[in-house]
């Protein structure tokens, strides 16, 4: 048995999301209701525009979605909690050659009190069974958003997250180790100390990985760069890239670093921002990219030029998504390409 979880930058044949349409998503997330959908959509529509896509949406939102959303997009009607289809929804691998499909456990983060899973806990599973796809269980509570490969083994996690009480009890980094080799075929796992510090307060994931640090197809990984000492991820930032700094990949080979910048913006309304620019998504052509109309925007997006040579880089206003939890890489996931 081989199995292997593909870089995002490889072909896909096709993206997934699911639609906001209740909860802190929406009613609760402050703000207007319609910014939530407007950039949900900004991100789904520019992703059809390059690739197939398919929207998870609860049935009683359908018309507001198609009301939204390009027609080519697949609407597929699944009752859901939230909208982070990277957490609740399947990990794409390839396994002997053929696609199937991780369903982690999915538990709401660890359980947080705020959140509600018992219908996004079924997403992954409605995802497979709609795109006949082979589902590969697992008994790690996980999520898309707390791993990163380079598509050759190599996983970037966080010690927060699959080492969480709240999700794994008793877990060692062994056995996590273990299950990521049997589900995705890591070969090498990297353990960061932590998330960003928003992302670790109450309303946060309690550390993903996906705000912090990527792989890029040139072997490089783009690192959070907080560079101003006030925010308290300068020191994240610099635990960050020591751990990076002494890592290998899973073929012995030193990591390269490349910084990309956090926003100026230091603080929001809610606190600390955990504003992130490498919470990108890769796709077919194109890189969607968050900015936050901060001065660092142009400079972020011009390294997220350089790392994915030759796609076309596609600005959206992520602010409405961070003001709800996460950002564009967070409501996105890719279904890699097989090939014949």
């Amino acid at each position: 048995m081989t199995r292997r979880m593909p870089a995002e930058w490889e072909p896909h044949s096709r993206s997934w999301m699911s639609w906001p349409s209740a909860g802190y998503l929406l009613e609760e997330g402050g703000g207007d209701p319609e910014e939530a959908l407007r950039a949900w959509s900004q991100v789904a529509n520019a992703v059809v525009a390059r690739e197939p896509l398919t929207m998870l949406v609860s049935p009683e939102a359908v018309d507001v979605a198609r009301a939204w959303l390009d027609p080519r997009i697949v609407l597929l009607e699944v009752p859901l909690d939230d909208a982070w289809f990277r957490d609740a929804g399947p990990t794409f691998v390839v396994d002997d050659g053929a696609l199937a499909g991780v369903d982690w456990v999915f538990n709401g983060w660890g359980a947080q009190d705020w959140a509600t899973w018992d219908k996004d806990a079924l997403a992954a599973r409605a995802a497979l069974a709609s795109a006949g796809v082979p589902r590969i269980a697992s008994e790690l509570v996980n999520e898309g958003g707390g791993i990163h490969t380079d598509g050759r083994g190599t996983f970037l996690v966080t010690e927060t997250v699959q080492l969480d009480p709240g999700r794994n009890p008793g877990w060692t980094h062994a056995q996590v180790e273990d299950e990521l080799a049997r589900t995705v075929g890591a070969r090498k796992v990297i353990w960061l100390p932590r998330g960003l510090t928003r992302d670790s307060e109450r309303y946060g994931t309690r550390g993903h990985v996906d705000i912090v640090a990527c792989f890029t197809p040139g072997g490089q990984v783009l690192v959070h760069d907080q560079r101003d000492p006030a925010h308290p991820d300068h020191e994240v930032s610099a635990q960050v890239r020591e751990v990076l700094a002494a890592a290998t990949d899973a073929d012995g080979r030193p990591l390269e670093l490349v910084p990309i910048p956090a926003p100026a913006t230091l603080r929001d309304d809610e606190g600390w921002v955990d504003w992130s620019y490498v919470n990108h998504y890769v796709l077919n052509g194109a890189v969607v990219a968050c900015v936050f109309d901060d001065p660092h925007d142009s400079e972020a997006l011009e390294v997220l030029a350089a790392a994915y040579p030759g796609r076309e880089i596609v600005p959206v206003d992520a602010r409405p998504i961070f003001d709800r939890g996460g950002g564009i890489h967070c409501i996105t996931q890719q279904q890699p390409a097989i090939e014949a």
